[in-house]
């Protein structure tokens, strides 16, 4: 029951701020509320507060004791979400599948599947040496093991 009422209050957060979205909503059997959340343009420590005051005022500590813990995802978590792929357009990912690994720069991604493109090296089809080529793979979603932002410095 807890569940769904937290669920309601932070839909109704994100209404009024629709660029976060919720990535998860954990409660323990503590009553240990975690909620995960994300944003097209980021999100700040202010989002956080916004979205722990929405869900935190609106429960009764006198109905159901509780601890509540507003986080954003980690820049080392992997993309779980179409969403979150879209507003990584242009970054360079690293990608896993059944099969294959692979790094590369995400081009596009809409709700189905993403395109990466990335450069290889491969043997020349005449004579010795290698040259550079672009490749380029569509992988839909249901492909991705896991995706993770390659952050570089």
């Amino acid at each position: 029951m807890l569940k769904e009422k937290v669920e309601k209050l932070a839909e109704k957060v994100f209404e009024e701020n629709n660029s976060l979205f919720l990535i998860s909503l954990d409660i323990n059997s503590a009553n240990h509320i975690k909620i995960v959340l994300d944003g097209d343009e980021g999100v700040s420590v202010n989002d956080c507060i916004m979205v722990s005051r929405g869900i935190e005022h609106n429960l009764d500590r006198e109905e159901e004791d509780f601890s509540l813990e507003v986080t954003s995802a980690g820049v080392s978590e992997p993309l779980s979400m179409p969403r979150q792929y879209k507003k990584n357009i242009g970054r360079r990912l690293q990608v896993k599948t059944e099969n294959d690994k692979f790094e590369a720069d995400l081009l596009s991604a809409d709700q189905n599947e993403i395109k990466l493109s990335w450069k290889a090296r491969e043997p020349k089809p005449v004579g010795k040496g290698k040259v550079t080529v672009q490749k380029e793979v569509v992988l839909p979603y249901t492909d991705i093991v896991e995706a993770k932002v390659k952050i570089t410095f």
